[in-house]
């Protein structure tokens, strides 16, 4: 279904589009009494279309680092000393103003000279803004807004090139279209590293019809920037200020810019970066966390995540600052999210923090064997189809749940058989069809060393399983950091389909039991059970049937 934008719905009007950007005024700057600049302004709310313009107080504006809030007069005063951003921090019952396709605009870049040619960015950056505006203002939309929302979560579109935007536009997009939500969210790596695409990415993510937040990932650089002053030039001009904060009900929504640029590739691709939030955006968040109150909750949004099985030790796959982020976020209740890894995954790094690792749009970065609709499998490295995830906000509770982007004949798990020791080898696998080897007639005497696997797609360490075949008693699952045979082998199979640096590796969600070996010959009902990360139930079935002949050996 559409949900394009109606008139006073909190859409950029003519007078309020300054170079993309939401901010207002373009005459001189000021300073205070001491000389040093500093950025003033007003927030306003309108209700709806052509409604009474009134001032706001109370609201939240930052510079990235200091907060102010508004005055009996909708008024604010930030210091300003160079170049920088300032944004409004949406309220509850409001709307930003957004543009056509749906991009909220939240911030005004300052920028005087704009990005210096001399640095030889290879997509454009922000054009010259002139001096500091003398009122850099935001006018907001009065709306009904309910503590209980949905949201839609994306993580790492990523598509190399324009084919591969329309992989996008054809799966996560269209599924998302028909999905109730409140707002989108796309967790970093819009793109990979092609920023031309920016414009057609935004219009196709615009026809979902929501507001759509962004936060930008590895592949979102300036790659030519000599360092991190230049490198958000494009995102800058394309989407605003990339670290910045919003409130929808009674969550907190933070999207903090994690990436740190450390310098042009040395050599060519090595993409020279590093998972850091640094002390600018450390002392914003600390600034923040003194205006909201302790029993609310904090949706804390970044790429590069903060824990990951994946390269717990790589400072390019986790954020090296993350200590001094824990102790900031200690004793508040707090939902992280990232992308990055290509992976799902769930951790718990301190007492009400709940740190989820999202699945990618792209999974194995659109790599695997055509499917009937001529669109890459894109199963993830760890098993898990492509897709994304729904966040449910329930006043200060909520819950995530993934969907995959594709069609799948089950959207909870996968279940396999695995009898061959040896049914992984690619030698093995050119003989046999696809999955034989692990949806396989088990002869009789080989159920003693035929494993049950399972790959619950969003499991974690709160994920229970067991089984149960037939009408006899269910059996404990055991939690059992390995890959999963089935993307094991679909790489093996069809190497000629994936990226070059695509591999199967260790899966957080699998889980594994030996099958009983007294199971007479026939066809059997294996039942799998248990609960996720939430305690929800969770269920699928699969048909085991044994064989009666006796196998050599």
């Amino acid at each position: 279904m559409s949900r394009e934008p109606i008139p006073g719905d909190g859409r950029l009007t003519r007078r309020e589009t300054v170079v993309g950007l939401a901010g207002l005024g373009l005459v001189a700057g000021r300073a205070d009494a001491q000389g040093a600049a500093e950025a003033t302004g007003s927030v306003d709310a309108v209700d709806g279309a052509g409604g009474d313009r009134a001032p706001l107080p109370g609201v939240l504006v930052s510079n990235g680092r200091e907060i102010a809030r508004t005055d009996d007069q909708g008024r604010y005063r930030l210091p300003m000393p160079g170049d920088g951003a300032v944004f409004v921090i949406k309220p509850p019952g409001y709307a930003l103003p957004r543009d056509a396709d749906n991009v909220p605009r939240h911030s005004y870049i300052h920028q005087p000279d704009g990005t210096p040619a001399s640095v030889g960015l290879r997509y454009r950056g922000v054009a010259p803004t002139g001096p500091l505006p003398a009122s850099i203002d935001f006018t907001l939309t009065r709306v009904d807004e309910p503590a209980d929302f949905d949201v839609v979560l994306f993580t790492d579109p990523q598509p190399e090139s324009r084919f591969e935007l329309d992989h996008v536009r054809d799966t996560a997009i269209a599924r998302a279209m028909a999905i109730p939500a409140a707002f989108g969210m796309t967790m970093g790596d819009v793109l990979f590293d092609d920023l031309s695409l920016y414009g057609r990415s935004n219009r196709i993510v615009g026809r979902i019809g929501l507001p759509w937040y962004s936060l930008p990932g590895n592949h979102d650089l300036n790659m030519q920037s000599p360092d991190a002053r230049y490198s958000r030039e494009t995102w800058k001009r394309v989407f605003g200020a990339p670290t910045y904060a919003f409130r929808h009900g009674r969550a907190w929504f933070v999207m903090l810019d994690n990436v740190e640029w450390l310098g042009p590739p040395v050599p060519v691709g090595a993409n020279t970066y590093r998972g850091r939030i640094g002390e600018r955006s450390l002392a914003f968040l600390r600034n923040l966390l003194a205006e909201i109150p302790r029993d609310d909750l904090i949706v804390l949004a970044m790429h590069i995540p903060l824990v990951t099985d994946t390269t717990p030790d790589d400072p390019h796959g986790i954020t090296t600052d993350r200590t001094e982020l824990l102790d900031l976020l200690a004793g508040r209740k707090v939902l992280s999210l990232a992308g990055h890894t290509h992976t799902t995954e769930h951790h718990y790094p301190a007492q009400g923090h709940h740190h989820h690792v999202l699945t990618a749009v792209s999974g194995s970065w659109w790599s695997g064997p055509d499917t009937r609709t001529g669109i890459p499998s894109a199963d993830s490295r760890d098993g898990t189809p492509n897709g994304f995830h729904l966040l449910s906000v329930r006043g200060t509770d909520y819950t995530t749940r993934y969907l995959p982007a594709q069609g799948q004949p089950d959207e909870t798990m996968r279940i396999l058989f695995e009898s061959e020791a040896r049914a992984g080898a690619v030698e093995v696998i050119r003989l046999t069809r696809p999955v034989r080897g692990l949806r396989p007639p088990v002869p009789q005497d080989a159920l003693a060393d035929t494993n049950l696997v399972v790959n619950v797609f969003d499991g974690g360490p709160r994920t229970n399983l067991a089984f149960r075949i037939g009408d006899r008693p269910a059996q404990a699952m055991t939690r059992t950091r390995r890959t999963d045979p089935f993307v094991a082998e679909l790489f093996a199979r069809y190497p000629e389909t994936k990226k070059s640096w695509v591999q199967a590796i260790p899966s957080t969600h699998i889980w594994t039991a030996r099958l009983p070996d007294d199971l007479a010959p026939g066809a059997h009902r294996v039942t799998v059970e248990g609960s996720d990360e939430y305690g929800r139930p969770i269920r699928s079935v699969a048909v085991l049937e044994v064989l009666g002949e006796r196998a050599g050996g």
